[in-house]
C-alpha cells in the first residue's frame, strides 16, 4: 500500500497592485510622510536629534508589510547600529576626514529645492543639504533628487546625488568600508533568519558576496506568504561598478 498524501492548494496569487494609485507626501516639519494610495509607503525624517542626517524610515511593500527594520529597533529585533542603520541612508565614514557614517559629522537639511510633488504611481522631491563637521565647518553641499516610481514587480526609489564644494574649496571621499548608500532590511529577512544575499554575479550570502564588485545586490525574505526585499541597483554609468558591504544581520 502507499502512503496518503496530504494535499493542499498553493495560496492565491495577490492581486497586482494598481500602479496608477496616487503617491502623497504629508510634511509634517521634520519628516515626509509618503503614502500609495490609501497605504503608508515610508517616511523620510530629514532632520532628527540623534540621526544627525536625513533617512527614509519604516520603508513597505506595495502590500503594506515592512521591509526596513523597526527605526528606533523594537524588542524583537536586533539592537545593534540602531542610529548609524535607521532604513535607507546616505553616509560616508571618511568625507575630507569627518566621519558622517559614526554620525561624528551632521548632515543639514537646507531647505526643498523642488517641493514634495505626487502623482499616479510617481512621487518626487528635491533637497539641498549641508554637511558640517563636528565643530560646525562646512565641508561640501549635496544636492539630492529622489523618485518614486511605481511598478507592477515593486517600486523603484531613485537617488541621484550632487556633491559641490563651498566657494571652491575641494575635498575628497575617502577609501574604506561604510562609504555610500546604506539599507537595514527588517529583522525577520535578514540571512540570520530567513533572508538571502543574492548579486549580480550569482554570489549568495554574505560571505560570498561581502567586498566583492557588482551592479546590483538584493536582500530578500519571506514574511507569512510574501516575499520581500530590497535591491541596490548601481546606475550603468557609475564610472566603476560597487563594492558591496553585505553582512548576515540584515545591512548592504
Amino acid at each position: 500500500t502507499a502512503p496518503a498524501v496530504a494535499k493542499q492548494k498553493p495560496p492565491p496569487a495577490a492581486a497586482p497592485p494598481d500602479t496608477t494609485a496616487p503617491i502623497t507626501f504629508r510634511d509634517e516639519g521634520k519628516a515626509l510622510q509618503i503614502h500609495f494610495g490609501k497605504n503608508k509607503l515610508a517616511t523620510y525624517i530629514y532632520q532628527h536629534g540623534q540621526v544627525k542626517r536625513p533617512f527614509f524610515a519604516h520603508v513597505k511593500s506595495l502590500s503594506g508589510k515592512q521591509v526596513t527594520r523597526n527605526f528606533p529597533p523594537g524588542k524583537s529585533d536586533r539592537q545593534d547600529h540602531a542610529d548609524m542603520h535607521p532604513g535607507i541612508w546616505l553616509a560616508f565614514g571618511d568625507l575630507d576626514g569627518e566621519d558622517f557614517w559614526r554620525i561624528k559629522g551632521r548632515v543639514v537639511h537646507k531647505g526643498f529645492t523642488e517641493a514634495p510633488t505626487g502623482g499616479p504611481g510617481f512621487g518626487s522631491f528635491s533637497q539641498h543639504k549641508s554637511y558640517q563637521r563636528a565643530d560646525g565647518s562646512v565641508v561640501c553641499f549635496e544636492y539630492f533628487r529622489s523618485v518614486i516610481r511605481v511598478l507592477e514587480e515593486g517600486y523603484l526609489l531613485q537617488w541621484e546625488s550632487t556633491f559641490l564644494s563651498q566657494e571652491g574649496d575641494t575635498f575628497y571621499f575617502g577609501d574604506q568600508e561604510e562609504m555610500g548608500l546604506g539599507i537595514r532590511v527588517a529583522t525577520e529577512i535578514a540571512e540570520l533568519k530567513s533572508g538571502q544575499i543574492t548579486d549580480s554575479e550569482g554570489r549568495r550570502g554574505a560571505k560570498q558576496v561581502w567586498s566583492q564588485p557588482s551592479k546590483w545586490c538584493d536582500y530578500s525574505g519571506t514574511i507569512g506568504d510574501e516575499r520581500i526585499g530590497m535591491t541596490i541597483l548601481c546606475h550603468p554609468d557609475n564610472f566603476r561598478e560597487s563594492w558591496m558591504h553585505a553582512r548576515n544581520y540584515g545591512v548592504i
